[in-house]
């Protein structure tokens, strides 16, 4: 066993396999599945004669680790005739499966990815490849074979053709083109419904990325299409369904079993065009002729990964097309600082609707309510002036910002937040009557008693989606009112007259839009604490209003100022190149990027001291994390990205060695004492 001398690294394309006839192959590089970052490259193994007919890149493997004194498994990357290890290699110890799961454009952008965010390519990969299931594989490798049985019939193959719908929406040929010379685009949504033939209604933006997937498949390219969650998904397999053949579409995302997922995996790796339709992980699907990746609403926090090496899915994107040379698409209806900065500097077009399209959006900082149960609902007279004519004619939404009763409980005599008896967290009360609990850890709050002033009761504060249902059902007699959030998983209500509650990002599809769309509690969302709260704002008010009928009035309340004449004036790229503009001012990512070092005082120096002179003196802290010890922020120009990241590679490495040696090569899970993680800006939203 030896490391591997050719490891690809940023930006590199598919490593180049050997055309020595397979029976000839007695080496394998392989990469271990390991969480451990000293494993994080390739290893030479030579490949017993009994199973090279076995062997082929990209299967899995089981290996001896020399230092451990164990088995492990490891994904197959190469397979050469030989080694440039001088000394003896250690043998495979078995093939796993024959089934290759890890495509060659799959590796090269884990291996990039990996290497841009200072993680484990292994990582990247668990997010990859789903576990095996032997069924799974069963049943393909047999309809494998009966595709190439010489009885089979040429036309097995299905071939049904595939035409380029146009993109309607925006000045003719544009997008067309932008797919055809494989270019790269941030592209503004059209803020309306869409009827598809079936009778079915879908955002305007799930027909635009339909009608440009068609384009690619057309051209005999496969296409991906990311969305933040289900019900963007369910959006874009409607209109897919209308504008290509059926069995050209694979759905692929986290929601799957492990069965069916790991089936879509291998349906990934066929020969014949397709669209890959998922969530962030969709953007690692295999696809050797990628022609087209679109990414709809890339500030979403759902396209943020929770797991290392925490690339954003809006990175996976930017390396893919630059390793697989497709075109990119940012669609959205209101755009990311991220994506502002890549037009500003050229590296996206910038294109918009043709005609523009303008939503009747009235902002309202007046604060002055209707009177009796509407005004405990919080909602001013215009709004409810709006909502009472409306609602004659459909359904309104109203946009709320927390789910539950009431999103904060406190102490009924001296005032302070009611917080937890076990982890101290916020209590809140989830629906009129229900117990309290723990915003944090469930525990129900029986026995409650204020910390501060040793009471026993609590009273509201503020109101959850149920409260202000509660409300309007008084203030609207005789209509119905629909609660959507978290817990209750609507995506669609009938054009009948309606209240429909729903918290932000979870409002249900009605047929021709909403007759009216009140988006409430501006101001309390706009009070969180956060570098990306007023995008986000933005970005959930547009996306509400895009679910309004043509010329209904959406009346943003309690919102005044730029934002508010964003949304009035549906400048929406425009806000979002102010906020650059303040970024820059304060060097705050994304006009920078960013990385956290945490551990303990030692490690947290040391890695600090490799950093570049330029480096480290823009360096934060650094400061005492509760227990965490403690953490520095880095900030850098991208063009420092790679130093910094082999910088604190290197130094996550020496330290993992260091604490396994100090432990005696004991095994078991090692506790690290340096964590680092890039473009985390979760320090500037505290």
């Amino acid at each position: 066993m030896t490391d591997g001398a050719s490891m690809p690294g940023p930006g590199a394309g598919p490593t180049p396999l050997p055309t020595v006839p397979r029976a000839d192959r007695a080496v394998v590089r392989v990469l271990v599945e390991s969480p451990l970052p000293q494993l994080d490259r390739l290893f030479d193994y030579a490949v017993p004669a009994a199973l090279r007919p076995r062997v082929a890149p990209g299967i899995r493997v089981k290996v001896p680790l020399r230092s451990a004194g164990r088995i492990a498994d490891a994904f197959v990357v190469e397979v050469v005739p030989s080694s440039q290890h001088g000394g003896e290699l250690s043998e495979i110890d078995d093939v796993v499966s024959e089934v290759s799961v890890l495509a060659p454009e799959v590796w090269s952008l884990a291996r990039a990815l990996a290497d841009r965010a200072g993680g484990s390519a292994s990582d990247v990969l668990r997010l990859a490849i789903p576990p095996r299931q032997a069924r799974v594989e069963k049943a393909y490798l047999a309809a494998s074979d009966a595709a190439t049985a010489p009885e089979a019939p040429e036309e097995a193959q299905s071939d049904a053709g595939v035409v380029a719908h146009p993109v309607t929406g925006y000045r003719t040929g544009d997008l067309a083109a932008l797919v055809a010379e494989r270019r790269r685009a941030a592209v503004d949504a059209i803020p309306h419904l869409v009827e598809l033939d079936d009778g079915a209604w879908v955002g305007h933006w799930a027909v635009t990325a339909a009608q440009l997937a068609s384009v690619a498949l057309a051209q005999g390219d496969d296409a991906i299409v990311a969305v933040p969650d289900y019900r963007d998904e369910e959006h874009v397999l409607r209109a897919l369904a209308a504008a290509v053949p059926p069995e050209r579409i694979v759905r692929l995302d986290s929601r799957q079993s492990n069965p069916d997922r790991y089936r879509a995996l291998l349906r990934a790796r066929s020969d014949e065009p397709l669209v890959l339709v998922g969530n962030r992980s969709v953007l690692l699907a295999p696809s050797a002729r990628l022609g087209l990746i679109v990414v709809f609403d890339d500030g979403d926090s759902l396209f943020s990964e929770p797991l290392a090496p925490y690339v954003h899915a809006r990175d996976t994107a930017l390396l893919r097309q630059s390793q697989q040379g497709c075109a990119l698409v940012f669609l959205g209806h209101a755009r990311s600082t991220d994506v502002q900065r890549l037009v500003e500097i050229a590296f996206l077009a910038d294109i918009r609707p043709d005609p523009r399209y303008q939503p009747l959006v009235i902002p309202t900082s007046q604060q002055t309510a209707a009177d009796g149960f509407a005004a405990q609902a919080r909602i001013p007279s215009t709004a409810y002036t709006e909502a009472r004519a409306a609602v004659e004619h459909g359904p309104v939404l109203i946009q709320v910002a927390h789910p539950g009763y009431s999103p904060r409980l406190a102490c009924t005599d001296c005032g302070d937040t009611a917080r937890c008896l076990v982890c101290n967290g916020p209590l809140a009360q989830r629906r009129h009557g229900a117990v309290p609990a723990c915003s944090w850890c469930g525990a129900l709050a029986v026995g409650w008693r204020c910390a501060t002033c040793e009471g026993t009761t609590m009273r509201p504060v503020g109101a959850g989606a149920s409260r202000t249902a509660d409300e309007l059902g008084k203030a609207f007699p005789g209509v119905r009112v629909i609660v959507s959030d978290g817990s209750r998983q609507i995506t669609h209500v009938d054009n009948e007259p309606a209240i429909v509650v729903a918290t932000r990002g979870a409002e249900p599809v009605a047929p021709g839009g909403y007759r009216a769309v009140l988006l409430l509690d501006g101001e309390r969302m706009l009070a969180r604490e956060s570098l990306r709260v007023a995008e986000d704002c933005l970005r959930w008010w547009a996306n509400a209003t895009a679910l309004a009928a043509r010329r209904a009035p959406v009346v943003l309340v309690g919102v005044g100022g730029a934002i508010a004449s964003a949304m009035a004036t549906w400048q929406l790229a425009r806000f979002a190149s102010a906020e650059l503009a303040d970024r820059r001012h304060l060097r705050f990512p994304p006009a920078v990027r960013v990385a956290t070092v945490t551990g303990t005082v030692d490690t947290v120096s040391a890695a600090l001291d490799d950093l570049p002179a330029d480096v480290r003196a823009e360096t934060l802290g650094p400061v005492d994390v509760p227990e965490a010890g403690v953490r520095a922020i880095v900030r850098f120009d991208y063009a420092r990205g790679h130093d910094v990241a082999d910088a604190l590679r290197s130094r996550v490495i020496r330290a993992a060695t260091d604490r396994r040696k100090a432990l005696g090569g004991k095994r078991g899970r090692v506790v690290p004492t340096l964590r680092v993680r890039f473009d985390d800006v979760e320090p500037f939203s505290d």
